[in-house]
């Protein structure tokens, strides 16, 4: 009997799998779900083995080469997550090597073992014990190092001592050579349970919504909990995990940003009786191959995670939560384009539990599903307790002299809820200290080289950075152009923001929440605990403090500049403004105290700001959808974008036009291929960019046209001096 041809994914831009022999001492074993070492042109790779077949495909059984090694004796990726990476690729028409390559934490997608490596742990000596602090009172951090292992009952792994700062380590060491701490190293175990003591209490809404996704499981559904900011949609959550770790099931929970872990995580080991893993970016590789090791295993009850962690392996899936499912941040913007909350859903169908998608802003896209009855729409429409809803205004800052970026208004009502002993947030989505550098003289402005972009001022390194491409320069002693020496910013920024408000309130505490200042591990959860406990009273930040954040002596939000999103050019612009308005609104007020919001603007009379403050998000969504139908815009249409980048500009439009060619003799009538047309920003890192966007009634149609379509592009000469990609259902017009 003629051997079995292994059919392996192995990570390349091609479209297509590769055929193998089996190793000549094969075990025998199906190989589908292995990794497998194979010779790949002149190098050896590690691809994953997705199916078996008797005959040869492209190329005769007699040429094909034999792979060196399987590297897993049993599959590693479970039968579900194969299928899941077969449906990827199909739906996105990516290659599958890059698909497939998503379903391994990157730690396992080398020739490394599968098994669950020693780790560092430190631990009290006896002498450390007993150690006087105060006679430490001259090496404050070694004082704090012995005081959180007593916390911990005298023993704590590395990786939870990280948040002491950079240098942690040494000052570890420094007391092992006291005798006061030892190293060890340990094999890693499952995290414990966690008690789950938390007594949740739910008003009428939030029963009746937990009531609708208890009766969901066992089976697929999908719920719409759409939940005014503060209404308790944690609360509906955890209850609804509760039941689903009753029936012996493991619950993934996603959410969009990194800084939102810390608070959820600490919740849902109050409230559940449960062993909790994290995943997400910014662990290390160890991190996320042990999480992802544990949950494939059983070991782990409560996965909370990233994007990424939709192609989590779970044993025993019983329910997802896809929190804030609105946001962007779902979306993968390079490389593999996939919606992490899409996929859930895909997911879930797939294997037969419920998912719970949750958002104060419910995305148009999903608002229009629940319209048509394939999600259940639950709704939270009042506040926990005894929060009222915040009181939004509009500050018209047309002809003001505004001090930083700051109206009059504001900066009055700032004063009034800070002497108040109140918490105040200002939000501008722009961080450094100005957006231009501008030469008072001659009208010079700093722009990068390499993109069609302005760069920004950080003024605290002394810099001009891109915030496109990185590229970074020194400040300018004087103007390049005409050597004045008058050069001045225009606009703000976070950091130009901080130290205006320095100046006014130098007794008050603050904390500025951006990417510039929550770079370094374990940043982001110390400003935010001095958030929470009140040491800051004055919070600035970005969108990274615009949702899923619960201050209680939280009383005002100020929003700099709302004006970015409602003159977008992309369709979706005002869509995303309305949503971080509403977030970031959603802020203020959840405790006793009321609150009160204030919106910066010069397009007071927007006909959708004006629906939003009056009506509220579902007014605006109401309002938005219409003019969508109107216009043909998803999710009235289907849309998909290819995207190609080159050196010369010449290169690019060339093969998009023989692409858009080769699409419009295939397409059927109800698709419109648009372009090829220049990116917004045509010039990025050096290279000119320009896309073609295909709209499609339907998303049957759309996807007729793609299957052939696509491969068939890879074929063209022109594609060879260009790097192009498909995105489908783009959520960025590039």
């Amino acid at each position: 009997m003629a051997e079995r041809i292994w059919r392996v994914a192995i990570p390349s831009p091609l479209r297509r799998l590769f055929d193998y022999l089996p190793p000549a001492a094969d075990s025998g074993r199906d190989p589908v779900g292995c990794r497998v070492r194979v010779p790949f042109g002149s190098r050896r790779v590690v691809g994953l083995v997705v199916e078996t077949q008797a005959e040869a495909g492209s190329l005769p059984r007699d040429r094909l080469r034999r792979a060196d090694r399987r590297l897993d004796e049993e599959a590693l990726v479970p039968a579900p997550l194969m299928q899941l990476g077969h449906w990827c690729a199909a739906y996105y028409h990516h290659p599958p090597g890059e698909v497939f390559d998503h379903l391994l934490p990157a730690a396992l997608r080398r020739e490394a073992d599968a098994g669950r490596k020693p780790e560092q742990w430190w631990r009290l000596s006896e002498q450390g014990r007993e150690q006087d602090l105060d006679a430490l009172a001259r090496a404050p951090r070694q004082q704090r190092l012995i005081a959180r292992l007593r916390e911990a009952g005298g023993e704590l792994p590395a990786r939870e001592l990280r948040d002491l700062g950079d240098g942690w380590q040494g000052v570890a060491r420094r007391l092992a050579d006291k005798g006061l701490v030892v190293e060890e190293s340990r094999q890693p175990a499952a995290p414990p349970a966690s008690e789950g003591s938390e007594a949740v209490t739910l008003n009428p809404a939030q029963a009746s919504a937990v009531e609708a996704i208890e009766a969901g499981l066992g089976g697929f559904h999908c719920h719409l909990l759409e939940g005014v900011t503060g209404s308790g949609k944690t609360e509906v959550y955890l209850a609804g995990i509760r039941a689903a770790l009753a029936r012996g099931e493991q619950v993934l929970v996603l959410v969009p940003e990194i800084a939102l872990t810390p608070q959820l995580t600490a919740r849902f080991r109050a409230a559940l009786p449960a062993r909790v893993g994290l995943y997400h970016s910014g662990m290390n590789e160890r991190e996320r191959r042990d999480t992802w090791l544990l949950a494939r295993d059983g070991s782990l009850d409560v996965i909370i995670g990233t994007r990424s962690a939709v192609f989590m392996p779970l044993p025993r899936p019983g329910l997802c939560v896809v929190d804030e499912e609105h946001d962007p941040a779902y979306k993968q913007q390079d490389g593999f384009r996939y919606s992490a909350r899409d996929l859930a859903l895909v997911r879930a169908r797939m294997q037969g539990f419920p998912v719970v998608l949750g958002s104060a802003t419910p995305a148009l896209e999903s608002l229009r599903n629940a319209e048509d009855g394939r999600y259940r729409r639950l709704s939270l429409p009042e506040r926990a307790g005894d929060a009222r809803p915040p009181k939004l205004r509009v500050v018209d800052i047309r002809g003001q002299n505004l001090d930083g970026g700051l109206s009059g208004r504001l900066l009055q009502r700032l004063d009034a809820h800070l002497e108040a002993g109140h918490q105040a947030l200002l939000f501008l989505n722009r961080r450094g200290y100005a957006p231009v550098l501008v030469c008072n003289h001659c009208g010079w402005t700093a722009d990068c080289s390499r993109c069609d972009a302005r760069m920004t001022y950080h003024r605290a390194r002394g810099s001009l950075d891109c915030h496109h491409c990185g590229a970074s320069r020194r400040l300018p002693r004087a103007c390049p152009e005409c050597a004045s020496n008058k050069l001045g910013v225009a606009g703000q920024g976070t950091e130009q923001l901080e130290q205006i408000l320095s100046r006014r309130y130098p007794s008050i505490g603050q904390v500025r929440i951006d990417r510039d200042t929550t770079r370094a591990r374990g940043r982001m959860d110390s400003l935010l605990a001095r958030a929470r406990d009140g040491s800051a009273q004055l919070l600035i930040g970005t969108q990274m403090l615009a949702k899923g954040h619960d201050f209680p002596n939280l009383t005002l939000v100020g929003l700099i500049d709302a004006d970015q999103g409602l003159m977008s050019a992309d369709f979706r612009g005002p869509e995303r403004m309305a949503q971080l308005i509403t977030q970031v609104a959603g802020r203020a007020g959840r405790g006793q105290a009321a609150g009160e919001v204030l919106i910066q603007t010069r397009a007071p009379d927007h006909p959708l700001l004006e629906t939003l403050i009056q009506g509220g998000y579902p007014a605006f969504a109401r309002a938005a959808l219409s003019e969508r139908r109107e216009a043909g815009f998803p999710p009235f249409s289907h849309l998909a974008l290819l995207r190609a980048e080159a050196h010369q500009r010449e290169a690019v439009n060339a093969f998009l036009e023989e692409a858009a060619e080769l699409g419009r003799r295939q397409a059927e009538s109800s698709i419109m291929l648009l372009g090829p047309l220049p990116a917004p920003m045509e010039r990025r890192a050096g290279r000119y960019r320009a896309q073609v966007l295909i709209q499609a009634d339907g998303r049957r149609p759309l996807h007729r046209l793609l299957a052939p379509w696509t491969p068939a592009l890879e074929g063209l000469k022109s594609a060879r001096k260009v790097r192009w990609s498909l995105d489908v259902d783009p959520v960025e017009l590039f």
